[in-house]
């Protein structure tokens, strides 16, 4: 691709502030069309008076020709304003709220519906293949129409929604391109500027919507006014006035939306086919839309809120393509299917679905990932060394690696962490210690806080989990986080009291706990604790050069002596040339330590987060050898610093030690 993930994501950032820009231009168009529209109504009432005055038929006062008109400019901005904010609150939600605005309902993870098992399949191994926790699913149940949309402000909100026509119709390999498509859309950042889109244009189109209210009002409440009653008339000329200003809101939004979707939409079909390595995929989903009757249209009266979020149109956008959020689909098309001949496909009268899934011969077993050895030793260094390079750019090796990973998994651990309760079971196994005593003091830490069963359901699925590959550990917690998010607050709160006391039993904090811990508070708490989500509070590293220090030492220090630390530090030190760094003694650089200079990293632009895994991987690869804890900790880092990173792939060139 042409762009790498930084690139994406800093333009993501510049079409928000031009989203800002377009909206203070529209604003202003909006308020001084209603200032002047009032004020040359005042002048011909004001006329009119003058006139009756003189004829003795009315001693009413002239209005002043600046007042109603200033009054009416300031009321309307005060209107748009208010109709944003209250819209923007509304979405805080972030994905949950955008889905069930357009009636979406969440499919349990561990669902037994065939068509929902594939949709649940194919969202959870893009996902692991992206470096992404796997985010929850949602049907729109009562759409037969093709669509979808990924919605949310991060990565740790996100979710993925399909309609019911999306998910019979289309084959495997077309959905793969769908979802492929709107994950895309959550590597690229596109998600947090549709959600400030809805907001923002909302307050755009309130003064329509009650011009709409008051003509409505005007028409019905005719009937029961006196003959000298004319506050009908007045309501009548003000709805028409601001129907009339709501039209050119419409106008503006829909000119907005159109300008910032339809590039970014190529963009995402040119990262799917990358994703997948099957442009027939995604380009076969879009000519099952032009074949279907019902294309990919939406009834839900809130479908036009999130036009530009779909994976195609999903309402009618005009005769002309000026305001249209999507590439014409013959175009869409082409790009992906050159020798396409213009020609749809019939529709299907069965279910694709249905059909592939009754002449599926099973679940496959599990087989070797291409390349890899019979040996768990192996990894290719080179993929720590140019980590940056991978960063929000999955690719079709990743998705297979993720599915085959999945496939060597245990079946009871599989149906485990798509549950809820066998979720936190999992978790608190991974957590275990191999020695007696201290695993024996974790277990009555376990007993004296949660629930039998949970402590029972524990006890059986350990030495499951004690024989797991090493490299398995994260994607099993990004595969069990669908079921950890539909704890209760109370479930929640318990979890992760119990998750402490089981970190804690060994009087220390290894490299996987504190790292198991930060994905999960990352991902997790913002749906059970209010909070904000960092924002851009640094342009540059070098106010930053304290918790530059710390992370950086931190890695140089993780399983090296002293000699080799100064090394490693000094190599990843060279990525960092402007910024005054220096090696901070081991009592400085704990993991509490390493907690505080994250969060602040985690506010710097996100161009300036690609030196910092740079320098990161530098300091990991320093002495050849890339171990299991290092690059957990480089996928975790990664995580936290909005980074998305693809699995480390296996079974070539490199030794990698297993800890």
């Amino acid at each position: 691709m042409a762009t790498d993930f930084f690139e994406r994501q800093s333009d993501a950032r510049r079409s928000t502030k031009w989203l800002v820009g377009m909206f203070v231009l529209s604003v202003v168009v909006i308020v001084g069309t209603i200032t002047v529209v009032t004020a040359l109504g005042i002048g011909v009432w004001n006329q009119n008076r003058e006139l009756q005055v003189a004829a003795g038929l009315s001693d009413a006062p002239v209005l002043d020709i600046w007042q109603v008109p200033l009054f009416a400019g300031v009321g309307s901005l005060a209107l748009i304003l208010l109709g944003s904010s209250y819209k923007v609150a509304q979405l805080r939600g972030g994905g949950t709220s955008v889905a069930e605005n357009v009636g979406g309902r969440r499919i349990p993870p561990n669902t037994t519906d065939p068509v929902e098992r594939r949709l649940v399949n194919v969202v959870e191994e893009m996902a692991l293949a992206s470096g992404v926790p796997v985010p929850p699913v949602y049907m729109l149940p009562k759409e037969q129409g093709i669509n979808a949309f990924a919605a949310g402000y991060s990565p740790s909100d996100a979710v993925v929604a399909v309609t019911r026509g999306t998910a019979e119709q289309l084959s495997r390999d077309e959905l793969q391109g769908v979802i492929a498509h709107e994950f895309s859309h959550i590597l690229n950042g596109d998600m947090r500027l549709n959600i400030r889109l809805i907001g923002v244009l909302h307050g755009i189109l309130l003064l329509g919507l009650i011009g709409r209210f008051l003509l409505h009002s005007s028409y019905y409440g005719s009937h029961r006014r006196s003959s000298k009653d004319n506050s009908g008339s007045v309501m009548l000329l003000i709805g028409i006035v601001l129907i009339a200003v709501g039209l050119i809101g419409s106008l503006c939004g829909n000119l907005i939306k159109a300008a910032l979707s339809r590039q970014r939409e190529y963009l995402a079909d040119a990262s799917a086919v990358q994703f997948t390595r099957n442009p027939g995929g995604i380009a076969g989903a879009l000519k099952r839309i032009g074949a279907a009757i019902t294309g990919s249209r939406l009834q839900h009266r809130n479908a036009s809120e999130m036009s530009h979020m779909y994976f195609s149109q999903g309402v009618w956008e005009g005769f002309s393509g000026l305001m249209a959020t999507h590439p014409p689909l013959s175009k869409r098309i082409l790009a992906l299917d050159p020798n396409w001949n213009g020609k749809y496909p019939a529709a299907s009268k069965t279910p694709v679905a249905l059909t592939e899934i009754a002449g599926a011969s099973g679940f496959a077993g599990a087989t070797r990932f291409p390349g890899e050895s019979a040996s768990t030793d192996d990894v290719f260094l080179e993929v720590v060394e140019n980590a940056t390079d991978q960063i929000g750019n999955p690719t079709e090796i990743h998705r297979r690696y993720a599915r085959e990973l999945v496939r060597t998994l245990p079946l009871s651990i599989v149906e485990a962490v798509h549950d809820p309760y066998g979720a936190r079971a999992v978790i608190f196994a991974l957590l275990l210690d191999k020695d007696d005593a201290v695993r024996s003091v974790q277990m009555q830490a376990l007993t004296d806080i949660t629930t039998p069963d949970i402590v029972k359901l524990t006890q059986q699925l350990a030495p499951a989990v004690r024989q797991l590959d090493a490299r398995v550990r994260l994607p099993l917690v990004d595969m069990s986080l669908p079921a950890l998010r539909a704890m209760a607050k109370s479930q929640y709160l318990e979890f992760s009291t119990a998750f402490q006391e089981l970190v804690a039993a060994d009087q220390r904090l290894g490299l996987f706990e504190w790292t198991l811990h930060r994905i999960l508070l990352r991902h997790l708490s913002p749906q059970f604790n209010e909070a904000a989500a960092p924002r851009i509070a640094y342009y540059g590293l070098q106010r930053l050069a304290q918790p530059c220090s710390v992370l950086l030492s931190t890695l140089a220090y993780a399983g090296n002596e002293i000699d080799e630390a100064r090394t490693a530090f000094a190599e990843a030190a060279r990525h960092l040339p402007r910024v005054k760094i220096e090696l901070l003694p081991t009592g400085q650089c704990g993991l509490q330590q390493l907690d505080q200079a994250l969060n602040e990293l985690a506010k710097v632009a996100a161009k300036h987060r690609e030196r910092l895994i740079d320098a990161c991987a530098a300091a990991i690869c320093a002495d050849d050898e890339v171990k299991i804890r290092e690059a957990e900790l480089l996928r975790g880092i990664s995580d936290m610093l909005d980074c998305p990173m693809p699995p480390l792939l296996p079974g070539q060139q490199v030794k990698m030690q297993i800890e």
